[in-house]
């Protein structure tokens, strides 16, 4: 079966990439009665959005992921997954989908499936060589940019090479001294 439904809310990573709310999904699906439930196979195509981590320039994508999961009769009991109730953990209770009726709940599955496909850290370009750290300057524009600024650490003895050589300077001896020192 094909469907194309409205994306939900909060679907995908929250202030970095995802599918905005209301565009569509473009799903085809493939249901299967098996001995314990139903079993749900597919394929999701949506349009993501976002911003580059390293300029902030918007980022637009299209996703295909696929998906497979079971669903449970809701009668079922556990015999046919080969254990006993009190076997069960919670977290393996939590993971189990059930039906309900004749309804299944596929979005906890697209989620899943969808985030798991976006990346962490989407960017614009491979190369994009993000944001200047002095003043914001967007590097992709001017990749040759540059400031002249002065390390703090080494300001001190900026000075120091500015006047060496100087006729007259009163420490210039103490200059060459030092500098057979670190000759020897």
């Amino acid at each position: 079966m094909s469907r194309t439904l409205p994306a939900p809310e909060a679907f995908g990573i929250e202030d970095v990439i995802g599918v905005p709310v209301g565009s569509e999904i473009a799903l085809e699906l493939r249901l299967e009665s098996v001995v314990e439930g139903v079993l749900v196979t597919g394929t999701a195509e949506a349009h993501v959005t976002g911003e580059c981590v390293r300029c902030l320039e918007p980022v637009e994508d299209d996703v295909d992921v696929e998906f497979q999961e079971l669903y449970y009769y809701p009668e079922s009991d556990d015999r046919g997954r080969g254990s006993s109730q009190d076997e069960l953990s919670e977290d393996d209770e939590e993971e189990t989908y059930r039906l309900e009726g004749d309804f299944f709940d596929l979005e906890p599955v697209l989620r899943d499936a969808v985030v798991l496909e976006l990346p962490l850290q989407p960017v614009c370009r491979e190369d994009c060589l993000g944001l200047c750290s002095e003043c914001g300057a967007l590097l992709n524009d001017d990749p040759d940019h540059h400031h002249d600024a002065a390390d703090p650490r080494w300001a001190a003895l900026q000075g120091l090479s500015a006047g060496h050589g100087d006729e007259g300077d009163e420490n210039s001896g103490t200059r060459e001294g030092l500098a057979e020192n670190q000759e020897k």
